[in-house]
């Protein structure tokens, strides 16, 4: 091991919708965490590994931190704050395109940083979309409010400050080996981000509330060769016979297109052919129901 390498975990929080998600892809070079416009697209703790020269940092993305009384969404904020316990340096992620609101819309986010009691990087995200004179105030602001450590102006979409913010983070890490193969890039089965990309889809091509009611399990994966593609049978939980409808569309053509762009990607992770059978079946009001919730977004 190279002397003075560093290895740790680095939880990435925010609220929903502030770009956690595209930091961690840009920071791996790989999907590993779906993204949508929508918020609370993250449901769950998703480990994305960046291995360099100088460490590994095992970055854990986690839902938006919100205030909510549906048990779904408490739910992913409890995964959140657990993460935060667990890590040995937080990221705390913000959105800059509404600075005047973004002190009061982070009051939550930073007040469960600070609780945590862990060393804290704020990243303040979407810079390319805001004039330049206000990002000054805005970070003197934040220095104000939080204890952080760094305050890092980004843009993760566009990668503009991504290595400084690593760099930051390897600054603040612990000392040791690393944990995981320099080529490995998440602990998560390959069957967990097939059946996200599913969800992707799903999110991106409906509207309204039927992103919200959407979960997907993969009942059968049968692995390819050289000669045969992967076999993949899939099931879209939605909580409505009416979202039912919508998302398989007039004569199955939605669900065909759902379909066709998650096997794409489904294709390039999985480094071979896939055939992909998916069904839609109505679970009533599941988001409400603990037991379902267990059932069909785990533990």
């Amino acid at each position: 091991m190279k002397e003075g390498f560093k290895c740790g975990v680095v939880a990435i929080a925010g609220r929903p919708n502030v770009g956690k998600s595209t930091f961690l892809n840009k920071v791996t070079g790989s999907k590993l965490a779906i993204v949508t416009p929508k918020p609370q697209t993250t449901r769950d703790r998703i480990l994305g590994i960046f291995s360099g020269d100088d460490g590994q940092i095992l970055f854990h993305d986690t839902p938006g931190i919100h205030e909510s009384s549906k048990p779904m969404n408490r739910r992913m904020v409890a995964r959140a704050i657990s993460a935060l316990a667990d890590a040995d340096v937080v990221l705390m992620m913000t959105d800059a395109t509404r600075p005047e609101q973004a002190i009061r819309e982070d009051a939550t986010v930073i007040a469960r940083v600070r609780e945590s009691g862990k060393p804290a990087v704020l990243a303040i995200n979407k810079i390319d979309r805001i004039d330049k004179p206000l990002l000054l105030p805005l970070m003197s602001e934040y220095m104000k409010h939080g204890n952080f450590a760094a305050v890092i102006p980004i843009s993760a979409r566009k990668g503009g400050g991504v290595n400084d913010v690593v760099k930051e983070l390897l600054r603040m890490l612990p000392a040791g080996e690393p944990l995981f193969p320099e080529d490995e890039l998440s602990d998560r089965p390959l069957r967990f981000l097939a059946a996200e990309i599913i969800r992707e889809k799903v999110t991106l091509l409906t509207h309204q509330e039927v992103p919200y009611s959407t979960a997907v399990t993969i009942e059968s994966w049968t692995d390819g060769s050289a000669r045969k593609a992967t076999r993949i049978e899939a099931t879209i939980h939605v909580e409505r016979d009416s979202q039912k409808a919508i998302v398989i569309g007039q004569g199955g053509s939605l669900l065909q297109r759902i379909g066709t762009q998650a096997r794409v990607e489904i294709e390039e992770l999985a480094g071979s052919r896939v055939m992909l059978s998916l069904n839609v079946v109505t679970e009533d009001n599941w988001t409400e129901s603990d037991k379902n919730l267990d059932r069909l977004l785990g533990e």
